[in-house]
C-alpha cells in the first residue's frame, strides 16, 4: 500500500545500517519526590527494520521512556537518539523522521476523522494536494474512508484507536513509536492493526511498541527488551527469551477445568517458582523441573484432578516474563 511506504529518504538512511534507529545511553529520569527513579541507566539500541517491543510490569518505566523518546518528557540525566539526532537538541530533525501514537489517543473529539488528520497533517508541515492524498490514504489504512466526516465523540474506542495509529503516519515517518496501542479495543480493530503493522514492517518502517499483551508481542516482535522498576533486564529475540524458561517449563494437561485454587497449592511447592492455570492447561515454572514433578503430582492426586498428558520443555514468554520480573500483576 502507497500509505505503508517509507519515504526514498528513510530507504536511504536505513540502507546504510550505520546508525542504529534509536539510542539509549545511561538514559534516567528521577521525578520529583519519587522514592526510585523511573528510569535508571539505562543503555539499549534498536536497530533499523522490524518491530521492536517493550515489556514491563505497571510503572516500570515504558511510558516513560515513550514520552522521552517522543520529546514530550526531558531526562534527568543520559542521552536519547533517533536517527543519529538528540531529541531535544535537534527536534526539528527528529520531528520529521519519527511517528509517536501515544497510549491516550491524541484527537480531538469535536472535530472530524478527516478534520483531525488534516490538523495534523499541517502540524507536519503538509498542505495542498500532498496533505490531501496522506489524509485519504490514511483513512484507508485505517478502514474509515466511509467514516471520514462524522465527529470522532462518536466513534468506538477502536475507531479511535485506528485514527490515533495514521496520525502518526500521516507524515510518512522513518521510525514509529506506539505506546499500548491495542490496550482495551475490540478484536477486530486490534486485528487491523496488527496487520497494518506488519505491513508497516514489511515496508521498511523501524517500529518501536510496548504492550501488555504477551501474544501480541510473541507474534509481532522480531525482538523485545523487558523493563523493571527502571532497569532494562534482558533483551533478545523471541526465541531467544523464550529459550531462558525452556530448561524449567512443565505443561500438564488434564482432563477437567483446573479448579482456581490449584495455583496457590502448587506454588507453595518448595522449588516451584510461577504455576498458571488456564482452563485444562497447567504451566509450572522451576529452577528443579525434574525434583518438583513427584510433589505436583502428589497434590493432583490429594485433589482427585486426573492428568492427560505431562511434558517438560514448554515455555511462554509471560513465564519468562514472571520469572525476570518477579511480578504476579499482569504486565501494563
Amino acid at each position: 500500500m502507497t500509505s505503508a511506504s517509507p519515504p526514498s529518504s528513510a530507504r536511504a538512511t536505513a540502507s546504510t545500517g550505520s546508525v542504529p534507529a534509536i539510542e539509549l545511553r545511561g538514559l534516567s529520569k528521577v521525578f520529583p519526590g519519587g522514592r526510585a527513579p523511573a528510569l535508571d541507566t539505562v543503555d539499549l539500541d534498536v536497530p533499523r527494520g522490524g518491530i521492536f517491543g517493550v515489556l514491563g510490569p505497571n510503572g516500570a518505566g515504558k511510558t516513560t521512556l515513550m514520552s522521552i523518546l517522543g520529546g514530550l518528557l526531558r531526562p534527568s540525566s543520559g542521552s536519547a537518539r533517533i536517527n543519529g539526532c538528540d531529541v531535544f537538541a535537534e527536534p526539528e530533525a527528529i520531528k520529521r523522521v519519527l511517528g509517536l501514537v501515544p497510549q491516550e489517543p491524541a484527537i480531538y473529539p469535536t472535530l472530524t476523522a478527516r478534520e483531525n488528520l488534516e490538523y495534523f497533517g499541517r502540524m507536519q508541515g503538509l498542505s495542498g494536494d500532498h496533505l490531501q492524498t496522506r489524509v485519504a490514504a490514511c483513512l484507508e489504512l485505517a478502514e474509515m474512508t466511509e467514516e471520514a466526516d462524522q465527529r470522532m465523540e462518536r466513534f468506538s474506542g477502536g475507531y479511535k484507536r485506528r485514527l490515533n495509529m495514521v496520525i502518526g503516519l500521516i507524515h510518512e515517518p522513518e521510525i514509529l513509536i506506539l505506546d499500548e496501542p491495542t490496550v482495551a479495543i475490540d478484536p477486530h480493530s486490534r486485528s487491523l492493526i496488527h496487520q497494518r503493522l506488519r505491513e508497516l514492517d514489511a515496508a521498511g518502517i523501524t517500529i518501536l511498541i510496548s504492550t501488555h499483551y504477551m501474544e501480541e508481542a510473541e507474534m509481532l516482535c522480531r525482538e523485545i527488551a523487558i523493563i523493571n522498576h527502571g532497569k532494562l533486564l534482558v533483551r533478545g529475540s523471541v526465541p531467544e527469551l523464550l529459550a531462558l524458561g525452556r530448561q524449567g517449563g512443565i505443561e500438564l494437561q488434564l482432563f477437567d477445568d483446573a479448579p482456581a485454587e490449584l495455583a496457590g497449592k502448587l506454588k507453595s511447592i518448595p522449588g516451584v517458582r510461577e504455576a498458571e492455570l488456564s482452563g485444562r492447561r497447567i504451566l509450572v515454572a522451576s529452577d528443579q523441573p525434574d525434583q518438583v514433578v513427584a510433589p505436583i503430582m502428589q497434590v493432583l492426586l490429594a485433589d482427585g484432578i486426573k492428568v492427560r498428558s505431562l511434558g517438560f520443555g514448554g515455555a511462554r514468554l509471560e513465564q519468562v516474563f514472571l520469572s525476570l520480573t518477579g511480578d504476579q500483576g499482569a504486565p501494563l
